[in-house]
């Protein structure tokens, strides 16, 4: 136990207050004010706990670098930016000196019907507690969709000494190196701002901040002899630089253009301005060892391997360049990379780099591995000797075959204990803290990955979500020192967000029962039996998922490219009739909750999800028809699914959240001249689709999208029917490949090329859609084929394919007559 000295400094008692000009915030101000002497003493004695020293001196550092005074301005301006300057004076901000050994946050809460005072130890921390009284007291909910902030007029009274809360953990880490290029790519200022605050008030402190390094990056090579061309042939387009950033393939989807990292670089200083302000610390990357190929050509000797061959990329953009690690050059370009950012942004010590995200070493050998990890990280703390390295852990989970425990020990045992921190990516699923004796004393943070491609199915570990951060804490000689999120796509799912955010400050994992009644509440700001109900429904299926989601989203019917041969199999982990019953749910709560635009988007949701289910029924039938060569069921069934792909699109078109043109006409918008703009689309498009010249990664990046649907996806269908049919009629055999190539010249590859001359809005009542689609398909939803298909996934694909068929042939003729 080690002793400290603590000196305390006169603090203003804080009355809730509307006068923002009073600066209360600063723990160092003098004051002649009389302080209520209990109230003063209780609250240094919650703030003030036993300290001993901290677990891992060398993060000691890692602080906000903004004073107080900074950053409870701009919590105090983040409240007037979510609820507007009338409603932002009922809420005042204090901000105390940190005084907790590790560094956890503390806030304090205090109010009487009229204001609240937010007292806290940060910037973030003080939105964490303003976002924790709007919702707890008050019943709000603030999300990606939208908001729900209707105030009482009275608030709740918390009486002096009001009630302390603390965070659970040092940090609360935020994004995958993908989400940057799935979900943010097109984001300008605006988006940005709004989504820091979200993340201030879900208590982020470490977020991930690879906005426009790839002008650093042209600084760095420019001084090296690279030229503006052999960069380009570098540099992957807008929305594929997260993948040419790891290494994993080069220069598709560019050239990019100079206007793009340029404006990247500016929007980048207003999002580091702004997290740090808030007391957030950015993380910046680092230098991981991928370069241009024209290295070999400027620098003969360099010692270069290349990586294998990532997603079937032709010789153009696979198998980019790694540096030897022992190469002079390595520490070259990383000193200077780290350089050039600290005169660019400044300081923040926390780096990332992941030179082996889902590529192999060239060797197994753990002497290698362990010198590769040392190299990496004296880059960065030459330039930095404070310099803190941030990894992603996707590689042990991602590659067992490779990642052995002497080759994971080797890798993170290469840096001093607390000089490397190690996210848990996919820990909700598949924890590798635990196989590794908590990553072998390295510090590292636990996190949700939940999404993969920013893919549209409902979808989640409650139970693990709820528990996991809970069970990693109590691990023996446990290393955890933060939770995060780390998905690849967002958008989606938000309910399962809500209740990971909520482990930064959860005590005890929650009654999932009484918490999913309460998040439907929140969001509609009222209880209604019917959208509880459904919630209820949602959370014993969809969100409740055990079987680690083996299929990753990739088999869904409707974003699936079609084929004959081996044919799709969606993971089924819950009971249909539950998703369907929450749909129905939904519909019947919509006569008394139609006004709330968050009610309407998840029962667009609830809805869609439910009829992308359904579709596989029809696929299911038009397989075993063209096998047995039932032509009347082929049509038929190929009938109902091309009608449920245009309702579908119908559906979803009633809502803004749900459509193509935002995505286009944002990538549109970073363009600077038609040339540009065309780019910005072509990547934009390329990546929700084919993702690559001829369709290497099709359909990861899937959305069930408004224009989409119509564009690509139901076109797809229609000529897969059209072509079983015609076989069927001239009696030959359907070939999948050529069905594939064909259906890439006629419609993937145009759709990727089309441009957009004018962009719509949504169209249509949702409600009324919604209550019309369920009506229509309710006598689909009683059959009895998802009565087994639950239990059929269960029994893998094989044994999946034979049995659903062979219950189509059985069953179809009398569900047919019903």
């Amino acid at each position: 136990m080690v002793k400290n000295t603590i000196t305390i400094k006169p603090i203003e008692h804080p009355e809730p207050v509307t006068d923002n000009s009073h600066d209360l915030g600063i723990i160092c101000a003098t004051t002649s004010k009389s302080a209520d002497i209990m109230f003063l003493v209780t609250l240094l004695l919650l703030w003030i706990t036993p300290v001993s020293a901290s677990v891992f001196p060398n993060l000691d550092h890692i602080r906000p670098s903004a004073s107080l005074r900074d950053q409870r301005q701009a919590a105090q301006d983040l409240i007037v930016r979510v609820l507007g300057v009338e409603k932002s004076q009922r809420f005042h901000v204090v901000l105390l000196e940190n005084l907790d050994p590790e560094f956890k946050d503390t806030i304090n809460l205090l109010s009487n019907e009229k204001n609240v005072t937010i007292s806290a130890t940060s910037g973030y921390s003080a939105a964490l507690g303003f976002y924790h009284f709007i919702k707890t007291y008050c019943g709000c909910q603030f999300t990606w969709a939208g908001e729900q902030l209707n105030l009482p007029s009275s608030f709740p009274t918390i009486p002096k000494p009001g009630i302390t809360i603390k965070t659970n953990d040092r940090f609360k880490y935020y994004q995958n190196v993908c989400t940057v290029s799935y979900s943010f790519v097109w984001w300008d200022w605006k988006r940005w701002e709004r989504h820091i605050d979200w993340m201030a008030m879900n208590g982020i402190n470490l977020p991930l901040a690879f906005t426009g390094q790839e002008a650093i990056f042209q600084r760095v090579y420019r001084k090296m002899g690279f030229t503006d061309q052999q960069l380009q042939d570098h540099f992957g387009g807008p929305a594929f630089l997260a993948w040419s950033r790891m290494g994993n393939m080069h220069g598709w989807g560019g050239p990019l253009p100079q206007s793009w990292i340029d404006g990247q670089l500016v929007l980048q200083h207003k999002i580091l301005t702004r997290m740090r302000q808030l007391g957030m610390t950015p993380v910046l990357p680092g230098f991981a060892g991928h370069v241009p190929m024209a290295i070999t050509k400027l620098y003969p000797n360099a010692k270069v391997t290349r990586l294998s061959d990532w997603g079937h990329f032709n010789n153009t953009y696979c198998c980019t360049y790694l540096l030897d690690f022992h190469d002079p050059l390595f520490q070259e370009i990383g000193t200077a990379l780290i350089k050039e950012m600290q005169s660019e942004f400044g300081v923040d010590h926390v780096y990332n780099a992941d030179s082996f995200n889902e590529m192999d070493p060239s060797s197994s050998d753990p002497e290698y591995l362990k010198s590769a990890g040392s190299m990496v990280y004296k880059a960065m703390s030459t330039a930095d000797p404070q310099a803190i390295w941030l990894m992603q852990g996707w590689l042990f989970s991602h590659n067992t075959d490779f990642w052995m425990p002497p080759q994971v020990k080797a890798l993170l045992t290469s840096v001093p204990q607390g000089k490397m921190i190690i996210l848990d990516l996919f820990a909700e699923v598949l924890p590798v803290y635990s196989n590794t004796s908590s990553f072998y004393g390295q510090p590292f943070i636990w996190c949700m990955l939940h999404n993969f491609g920013g893919t549209m199915e409902l979808y989640g570990v409650k139970d693990t979500v709820n528990e996991g951060p809970f069970k990693a804490r109590s691990y023996p000689n446990g290393t955890m020192i933060g939770t995060g999120l780390t998905p690849e796509g967002i958008f989606q799912n938000e309910a399962i967000y809500e209740l990971m955010n909520e482990n930064v400050l959860a005590t005890k994992p929650r009654n999932l029962t009484v918490w999913f009644s309460n998040f439907a509440k929140n969001r509609y700001e009222q209880s209604n039996e019917f959208a509880d109900k459904a919630w209820q429904l949602l959370r014993i299926s969809v969100y409740n998922n055990t079987d680690r989601l083996h299929d990753h989203s990739k088999n869904v019917i409707p974003t699936s490219l079609p084929k004959l041969k081996h044919p799709l199999m969606p993971d089924i982990w819950y009971r249909p009739s539950d998703l369907y019953g929450a749909w129905m749910n939904m519909v019947n709560a919509s006569d008394y909750l139609w006004n709330s635009t968050l009610f309407r988007y998840d029962l667009v949701d609830i809805a869609r999800d439910s009829l992308q289910l359904l579709s596989f029924k029809y696929y299911t039938e038009i397989i075993t028809a063209y096998n047995s060569k039932n032509m009347n069921m082929l049509q038929t069934s190929g009938g109902y699914l091309i009608h449920l792909l245009i309702d579908l699109e119908h559906l979803i078109s009633s809502d803004s959240h749900f459509l193509l043109e935002p995505w286009i006409r944002d990538a549109r918008n970073w363009g600077n001249n038609t040339n540009e703009k065309d780019l910005m689309e072509y990547n934009a498009r390329n990546q929700i689709t084919l993702w690559g010249p001829t369709g290497q990664i099709r359909d990861y990046a899937a959305k069930q999208w408004s224009g989409v649907f119509t564009g690509y996806y139901t076109r797809r269908w229609m000529e897969f029917i059209n072509d079983l049919t015609q076989c069927l009629e001239m009696g030959i055999k359907f070939d999948d490949d050529q069905f594939k190539v064909k259906v890439l010249n006629t419609i993937e590859i145009p759709f990727t090329m089309e441009k957009t001359e004018k962009f719509v809005t949504s169209k249509g009542d949702s409600v009324q859609i919604a209550r019309n689609l369920y009506k229509k398909y309710l006598p689909a939803m009683k059959s009895g084929f998802f009565k087994h298909i639950q239990n059929w996934s269960l029994q893998g694909e094989k044994t999946f394919r034979k049995l659903s068929q062979q219950w189509v042939k059985n069953n179809w003729t009398i569900e047919k007559e019903k």
